[in-house]
C-alpha cells in the first residue's frame, strides 16, 4: 500500500507549484473525466483514458503526470517507454482490473483455444499481453463489427459492456464476470423517479452500466461521446448515468444547460463517485511532481506484448486491418 501524505502542505499555494513544478520537470499533466474539478482545471488535457496516452505520447513532455487510475498510467507508459510516467496515487486502481487477474485470465484463455480475446481497456498491462485486441467503450462497436461471426470471442473484463455488444451485434461472446463498481451502483428506482420528475429530459449512459440502466437510456456510449452528446442534443436538461464529475466539462462548455447526475440506491449517495479515481489530490499531485514518485514502471518484454494488442485495436479502430487478418496475437 502508499504511504499516505503527512506532510503538512498548508503554507503552500498549491497550484502554483503545480505550474512551477511542471515547467521545471517538462511535465505534461492528464486528467481523467472522472477526476475532481480542481485537477481537470489544472491539467493539461482532460479526456479518456486512451485519448490522453495518446495526446502526451505526442508532446517533448519529459514526464507524465496522469491524474486517472493505474491502468491508465501502464497505457501511457506503453505507448511512451522513454518518458517518465507518475501516478499521484499508486493505490488508484480499477474494480475491472482487479476482478481479472492476469493468472486466472491466462487459465480461462487456455481453456477455450478457439477464442480469440477482445479485451477492454480497463484491465492490467499484463492481461493486454494475454489478450489479442484492447477495446475501448468508444473503438468498441467499430472493432467488433470487423470480427467474423464464426470468430469465437472472449470478451472482458466488464461483463455489462461485453452483454451490451452481444444484444447489439447479436453475439455470443463469452463473458468475464467483472464489473465497474461506480456504474454498478446506479438505481432503476432511483432513475425512473427522476424521469418523472424532469420528463422529456433524456438519459446518457456509459454501457458499463447494468442493462437494467441501459435499457431507459437515449444515447449509450463512452464518456467523451457522453460528452458530445451532451453538446447536441436539443433540449435543456440532461441525465447523466456514468461518474458524475464528468459534469464539471458539461457545465463549462453549456452552462445554459442543466445536468443532473444518475441517482444511486437510495438517491442521495455518493456511490457513483468513482473511489479510486477520488484518491487523486491536489497534495499527492505536487508530491509527485516534486518526487518524481511513485513511478509506473514496466519489464520491456511485458510492454512489447501489451503493445501489439493495443497497436491491433489502433489499427481496427482507423479500418486498416482486414477481416482476414484477425488471428490470435
Amino acid at each position: 500500500m502508499t504511504a499516505p501524505v503527512r506532510e503538512n502542505l498548508s503554507g503552500l499555494d498549491l497550484r502554483a507549484e503545480i505550474d512551477r513544478l511542471r515547467k521545471e520537470r517538462n511535465a505534461v499533466i492528464l486528467a481523467h473525466y472522472y477526476q475532481k474539478p480542481e485537477i481537470q482545471d489544472l491539467a493539461d488535457f482532460v479526456g479518456d483514458s486512451l485519448e490522453l496516452s495518446r495526446k502526451a505520447a505526442d508532446t517533448d513532455a519529459d514526464v507524465i503526470a496522469f491524474c486517472g487510475v493505474k491502468f491508465m498510467a501502464e497505457t501511457a507508459k506503453i505507448l511512451s517507454p522513454q518518458k517518465t510516467v507518475i501516478l499521484p496515487d499508486m493505490d488508484a486502481g480499477c474494480s475491472l482490473e482487479d476482478s481479472c487477474p492476469p493468472e486466472q485470465f491466462a487459465r480461462f484463455r487456455a481453456q477455450h483455444p478457439d477464442h480469440i480475446a477482445l479485451t477492454y481497456i480497463n484491465c492490467s498491462a499484463a492481461v493486454k499481453a494475454l489478450s489479442d485486441i484492447i477495446v475501448t467503450s468508444s473503438s468498441a462497436e467499430t472493432i467488433i463489427g470487423q470480427i467474423p461471426e464464426s470468430q469465437k470471442i472472449i470478451f472482458g473484463p466488464d461483463r455489462h459492456l461485453g452483454g451490451y455488444l452481444n444484444r447489439k451485434f447479436g453475439r455470443d461472446m463469452l463473458l468475464w464476470p467483472g464489473v465497474c463498481i461506480v456504474h454498478e451502483a446506479f438505481s432503476e428506482t432511483e432513475l425512473l423517479k427522476l424521469k418523472a420528475q424532469h420528463p422529456g429530459a433524456p438519459v446518457a449512459a456509459h454501457p458499463e452500466c447494468p442493462p437494467h440502466i441501459v435499457d431507459h437510456a437515449d444515447y449509450v456510449g463512452s464518456t467523451s461521446g457522453i460528452l458530445q452528446f451532451a453538446k447536441s442534443f436539443p433540449g435543456d436538461t440532461l441525465i447523466v448515468a456514468t461518474e458524475p464529475h464528468i459534469i464539471h466539462q458539461m457545465e463549462l462548455a453549456l452552462p445554459e444547460k442543466t445536468f443532473i447526475g444518475a441517482p444511486g440506491a437510495d438517491g442521495n449517495c455518493n456511490c457513483n463517485i468513482c473511489p479510486y479515481m477520488a484518491l487523486n489530490t491536489m497534495e499527492k499531485l505536487y508530491i509527485a511532481l516534486r518526487d518524481l514518485k511513485p513511478q509506473i514502471e514496466m519489464d520491456e518484454e511485458l510492454r512489447l506484448a501489451a503493445r501489439k494488442s493495443l497497436d491491433r485495436m489502433l489499427e481496427m479502430a482507423s479500418g486498416t486491418v482486414g477481416k482476414g487478418d484477425l488471428g490470435r496475437a
